[in-house]
């Protein structure tokens, strides 16, 4: 089997999580890793064993060694990132949100094309086995139809503007970094809602501090929340006519699973030894092996669907990006 030689751009919180996973692996190895800061990008690769430190994502993109580059860049930088290695004739696994508003994917999804070249939104709950296991459940009717979804996700930080996710500009704020997988939820499991319904807090520097969104479908209704100023339970709960089916705390990593009706509980444990983005990788590995340009998973329709979805909200919330 071919080996996948990985790139990483950016050296963030989020960026040593999938590193680690990569490295549990086998015929995958990370090639090369790249930071603005030479420094911090030398202390990455020797932490993740990678074989090449650089200090320019535009190195990085231009190395004929890799196949595969994972963007972890703050939300603002996602499509230029992307595009630039895109060009490149790299594949490109590109950290949720894709970008920061629909005619951005638009560009990227384009790039890709005109490039005859693999992308994809890494949103990694889409691949965890329970997840998986609970669209197949929902989709069989087994118990039932689907009447409705209510996820939250939230956590508490102190405000903070050294922290990107309180800086605006960005891409900061509780919608695009952890609401999406509330969005997320229902989008994958209801569709596109008829009607939208949200509203918001603000920091002082107008980040949103939480977002609390209505969607209304013919038969069905969600309820989502999201927050960096409060603790919630990170729940996704889908309410069908003959049980109640819980991904459990945190619903959007490896978890468990609730189902309970009148009669009986049944819980179904999906933890796993590492950290989870593994799924996401060897499903993007087979991508390239078989020399796909698009997931049949994450595909770019829903990639699009979901980015205007969050373009709604914001619009609805009043929430606005320069």
């Amino acid at each position: 089997m071919k080996t996948i030689k990985w790139g990483i751009i950016g050296c963030g919180k989020i960026a040593n999580k999938f590193a680690s996973d990569l490295s549990t692996l086998t015929n995958t190895t990370l090639q090369a890793v790249a930071s603005r800061d030479q420094k911090r990008a030398t202390v990455f690769a020797k932490k993740h064993n990678a074989n090449i430190a650089y200090n320019s994502y535009e190195a990085l993109a231009q190395d004929n060694a890799i196949d595969a580059v994972y963007i972890a860049t703050p939300h603002s930088f996602h499509a230029s990132h992307t595009i630039l290695c895109l060009t490149n004739k790299k594949a490109v696994l590109c950290e949720k949100p894709f970008a920061m508003n629909a005619n951005e994917v638009e560009q990227m999804i384009s790039t890709a094309k005109k490039n005859d070249t693999l992308l994809m939104e890494a949103l990694w709950t889409y691949f965890l086995p329970q997840y998986k296991y609970v669209l197949e459940l929902l989709e069989s009717e087994k118990y039932g139809k689907l009447n409705k979804v209510v996820a939250d996700f939230g956590f508490y930080l102190p405000y903070n503007l050294n922290n990107r996710l309180f800086l605006k500009e960005v891409g900061g704020g509780s919608l695009l970094d952890i609401g999406i997988y509330t969005v997320f939820a229902a989008l994958t499991s209801l569709g596109t809602p008829e009607e939208i319904k949200a509203t918001a807090n603000f920091f002082e520097n107008g980040a949103d501090k939480d977002c609390t969104i209505h969607f209304t479908y013919k038969n069905a209704i969600a309820t989502l929340y999201s927050s960096i100023a409060k603790e919630t339970k990170t729940e996704a709960i889908f309410v069908c006519d003959d049980a109640t089916i819980t991904i459990n705390t945190r619903f959007h990593e490896p978890s468990s699973v609730t189902i309970s009706n009148e009669s009986s509980t049944e819980i179904i444990d999906f933890s796993e030894e590492t950290i989870g983005y593994k799924h996401e990788i060897i499903h993007f590995n087979q991508l390239i092996r078989n020399e796909k340009k698009e997931s049949d998973v994450m595909t770019f329709k829903f990639s699009s669907q979901l980015i205007a979805l969050l373009d709604q909200i914001r619009t609805l919330i009043g929430l606005e990006y320069s």
